[in-house]
């Protein structure tokens, strides 16, 4: 097992169950299938694999259909959700990591059923309840978008 720069033992892969243990998300709004590498405090490398099964497809587009651009930013935010509760030992805490901001998305290629679409994250700023990201989501080698983002790490509403 590998180390990474703060030298804590890389993470991955990670199968879609110890995904779910570390998001709320479920289908059919999960958007991470997989994470490849983990780095805590540093950045992650993720999956999805994008199937023409998506619900989203019957509407976006019909005969075309392609994926939101708003669900890649999505996807990447929930792939920073994972590195935030791995980084910050948040695992069964409870803890949700709500999106407060997204700057500078821009959207290169479309991405269309039957790709695997990478979802590459690292933290840009870390504290205890907000943290600020970079992503990028590639098809292959091909940058499909690109994305800033802020979340806060919260307790979930009460009852």
């Amino acid at each position: 097992m590998s180390e990474d720069g703060a030298g804590r033992p890389a993470l991955g892969p990670m199968d879609v169950r110890k995904v779910m243990a570390a998001l709320p998300h479920r289908y059919p709004m999960l958007l991470v299938d997989r994470v490849e590498r983990l780095e805590p405090d540093v950045r992650i490398v993720a999956t999805k694999a994008v199937t023409i099964n998506e619900p989203f497809f019957a509407g976006h587009f019909p005969g075309r259909p392609i994926m939101p651009g708003v669900l890649i930013v999505e996807a990447l935010a929930q792939a920073a959700g994972v590195l935030a509760v791995e980084s910050l030992g948040l695992a069964g805490s409870g803890k949700l990591v709500y999106f407060m901001a997204i700057d500078g998305a821009k959207f290169r290629t479309p991405v269309e059923p039957g790709v695997l679409l990478t979802l590459e994250v690292e933290f840009v700023q870390k504290r205890s309840s907000v943290c600020k990201f970079k992503g990028r989501a590639l098809i292959g080698d091909k940058l499909a978008a690109e994305a800033n983002f802020t979340a806060m790490i919260a307790d979930p509403p009460s009852d």
